[in-house]
């Protein structure tokens, strides 16, 4: 690969190009101890930024922005400027862990033999004194798609359970099932670079300047063209500071929000008729739905001005070329699958969808959460998205794996009724990779119980995390710069993570672990790989043919190409940037309208819990923290949680900047500092989720699943807020103080572009 002459600006070069892959490169003259660059991408957010990792001695020693990758081109985010700082940590896990005197003696270290030995024994054991689905597989989407795939098939061959499933099913899931359900493919329509050519951007549910920073830049660049930017979120978020049209409405009514735009635009002839009768089905049952939600009504619901959603529907109408991103605000509801199709149905009634400029994306939060709920690691899939229920695609899976149809399970629990069924004692034992459910499932006091309760617990992972500590056995994997594979970004571009050293001590890279130990299960013969390439060309085949086409990619595509978009059905395929320009996902080539009537969230406020509580993501921090806490920088910035209140509640409860509040829901309670601010409702709280232990947020949300893919309602519970009697054990005072200055200092207040009092009922 050769590198472009202002690759890395403000340094004298010694030379103008370096081939990266010889391992030989020319040192820049202020990094003389730098052995050789590695081009790979980041290991956090679906955006997937380009970057160089810098190798010295056989070390990661920093890292630097590639300015050739098409979506980052040069930027990072706070995040991914540290993400090196994981690889050479002192906490990562360098050998293997194991409980030897029951559940209540500590981890002890370990020979490989000894776990591998130990976890045959007893999940074998299990299996035979209650069935093969007596063990699950609970795996992860920041996983490359070799490894998410690998998780799919080890489970289902190696211990032939039915019980399979991933931790995108807290993130993803709701839009996975409103994408299939509307339009027949899970993927974003189409690449970030539309953004550009908008004429109105319409933002719900996303914080895009927090979550993806990189994505904020192309907002931005769209805003000095002209484009408009339309912002819903109980939150004034950084993006909503500068949009033309601000709508805060009330956590969980985001249906009835969309429902009433989409009334405006049928009131005020802003149809697009022609794209409506020649490319959708279902229009007269959902338009009949939507007279229902006049702006007056719909007003009333969201807590906003009738007059706002009038204005953000026209401007959204008019606009020649539209786009809508949604994420886990709007997802993260028990009816989060409806919200997404509402969000849908929006977009195919103004006909935005196909063009450059125009459609509708879900923004993936995990790395890979676009491609981990492709490979076959889902409760209910296959590889290349086909249905395990579907007999066709059983008998074609079943034809490259090397079984028989009917040793395939059938489709198992999702995640989330998982934990459900280890309480039961229906589930005995279970292998987990790349999660941490002790901070990320809702209910934290259950979830312990259940993980707690197993016969056996095994864990891969490469630090503690809060759940590897409940584990029997914990076994050290491999972070993203010790392997080699690919992963999908959130605009459904596979691209290529390249190894730069190797694991520390005894680690060992993750798939080689799954292999050993499908080996020792005596279903070796099924998993002869010999490299990730090897898996990826068994998972190409896998697709080929299927809604999630992989099979005309390759690493070398990739890399000349700087990543492939699927469906990429052959070789001379260049991959498909923008879907749904001639037909979409369904067989017919014809979308969905689905009629959306609005429902409350399934917890209202009420007299004793008259607050709504909302959880969500600071640009600091990445999912449930397990990397992003230990990285100095990072945790100084927000070391732990705080609960977010508008200045008049804050008032009303006589709750000042870093004072100590209680926030109780139906499930628990937490003491956290305050921090008073302007940009969020008054009736509601906000408290980030990237802690654990009592820090942990979702020992409060509510475990409500939404019924289609049993998603969390992380996003609105009823909630109380009163001034603390005493602080929590981890209290410091000085800590405090400088987390208050911190947030106060990163805070803007309303802008003349918002007008929140204008917006807000």
């Amino acid at each position: 690969m050769s590198v472009d002459k202002n690759m890395f600006r403000g340094r004298t070069k010694q030379a103008e190009t370096v081939d990266f892959h010889s391992g030989k490169p020319a040192p820049w003259k202020s990094d003389e101890r730098v052995d050789r660059y590695v081009a790979t991408h980041c290991c956090y957010c679906g955006v997937q930024c380009g970057m160089y990792l810098k190798v010295a001695q056989g070390k990661v020693t920093g890292v630097e922005p590639r300015e050739d990758f098409p979506l980052n081109r040069g930027m990072l985010c706070p995040k991914g400027t540290t993400a090196y700082q994981t690889v050479n940590h002192p906490e990562r896990l360098t050998y293997p862990l194991m409980r030897r005197g029951g559940k209540e003696s500590p981890l002890e270290r370990a020979s490989w033999d000894e776990v591998l030995d130990a976890i045959v024994e007893r999940f074998g054991g299990i299996q035979q004194q209650y069935g093969k689905d007596a063990v699950s597989v609970y795996s992860g989407s920041s996983l490359t798609n070799e490894k998410c795939y690998l998780m799919g098939k080890f489970g289902r061959v190696a211990l032939g359970t039915r019980h399979v499933d991933y931790n995108g099913r807290l993130c993803m899931s709701s839009a996975s099932g409103a994408n299939e359900r509307s339009l027949g493919l899970d993927r974003a329509a189409n690449p970030v670079s539309d953004i550009l050519r908008a004429d109105c951007v319409f933002v719900i549910g996303a914080n895009v300047g927090e979550c993806f920073p990189i994505v904020t830049s192309y907002l931005w660049q769209a805003r000095d063209r002209g484009c408009k930017l339309i912002v819903a979120d109980p939150r004034q978020t950084p993006i909503a500071r500068t949009a033309d049209i601000f709508l805060p409405l009330r956590s969980g009514t985001d249906s009835a929000l969309l429902n009433g735009m989409l009334h405006v635009i049928i009131k005020e002839g802003m149809l697009d008729e022609e794209f409506i009768g020649e490319r959708t089905v279902g229009w007269q049952v959902t338009r009949a739905l939507v007279e229902q939600y006049p702006p007056e009504r719909v007003a009333k619901v969201c807590g906003l001005r009738p007059e706002a959603i009038i204005e953000a529907a026209r401007t959204y109408g008019r606009a020649q070329a539209a786009m809508i991103y949604t994420a886990r605000g709007l997802e993260h509801q028990s009816k989060g699958v409806d919200n997404g199709v509402t969000a849908v149905n929006l977009a195919l009634a103004t006909g935005n969808f196909g063009r450059p400029g125009a459609g509708y994306g879900t923004l993936t939060g995990q790395g890979n959460g676009q491609g981990g709920r492709e490979v076959g690691q889902k409760a209910t899939q296959l590889p290349g998205c086909r249905e395990i229920e579907n007999q066709q695609d059983r008998e074609y899976i079943c034809s490259i794996w090397g079984i028989d149809e009917q040793d395939l399970p059938h489709a198992g629990y999702p995640a989330t009724l998982m934990i459900p069924a280890m309480l039961r004692k229906e589930l005995r034992a279970c292998l987990m990779i790349c999660s941490n459910p002790m901070v990320s499932l809702p209910d934290q006091h259950t979830v312990e119980q259940a993980l707690r309760g197993l016969d056996c617990f095994v864990v891969i992972d490469f630090f503690l995390s809060e759940t590897a500590e409940l584990a029997d056995i914990v076994l050290p994997g491999s972070v993203w710069a010790e392997d080699e594979g690919t992963t999908t970004s959130l605009e459904g571009r596979v691209i290529k993570h390249n190894r730069a050293v190797d694991p520390p001590g005894e680690a060992r890279v993750d798939w080689r672990i799954i292999c050993e130990l499908a080996r020792r299960l005596g279903k070796g013969q099924y998993f002869q790989f010999q490299s990730p390439r090897d898996i990826f060309d068994e998972l190409r085949l896998c697709t080929r043919g299927a809604k999630s086409d992989y099979w005309g990619i390759t690493y070398e595509k990739i890399e000349q190409q700087n990543g492939v978009f699927w469906p990429c059905p052959s070789q001379d395929h260049p991959g498909t940037p923008r879907l749904y320009e001639q037909h979409f996902g369904f067989p017919d080539g014809r979308a969905r309208f689905h009629p959306i009537p609005y429902m409350p969230a399934a917890e209202e406020p009420d007299e004793a819990y008259p607050l709504l509580l909302t959880t969500g993501r600071v640009v600091y921090h990445y999912l449930s923290g397990n990397q992003t806490r230990r990285t100095p920088f990072l945790k100084e910035q927000a070391p732990y949680p705080w609960v977010e209140m508008h200045e008049q509640m804050a008032t009303r409860l006589d709750i000042g900047d870093g004072d100590w509040v209680t926030v109780r829901t139906r499930r628990g309670q937490m003491t956290v500092p305050a921090l008073v601010v302007r940009s969020i409702r008054p009736d509601t709280l906000f408290i980030p989720y990237h802690y654990g232990h009592t820090q942990s947020v979702n020992q409060l949300t509510n475990p409500v699943l939404e019924p289609m893919m049993k998603i969390p309602e992380y996003k609105v519970c009823a909630a109380s807020a009163v001034r603390a009697t005493e602080k929590p054990a981890w209290a410091k005072d000085e800590d405090v103080a400088a987390l208050v200055e911190a947030r106060k200092r990163r805070r803007e207040f309303p802008s003349a572009h918002a007008k929140p009092q204008l917006t807000m009922r």
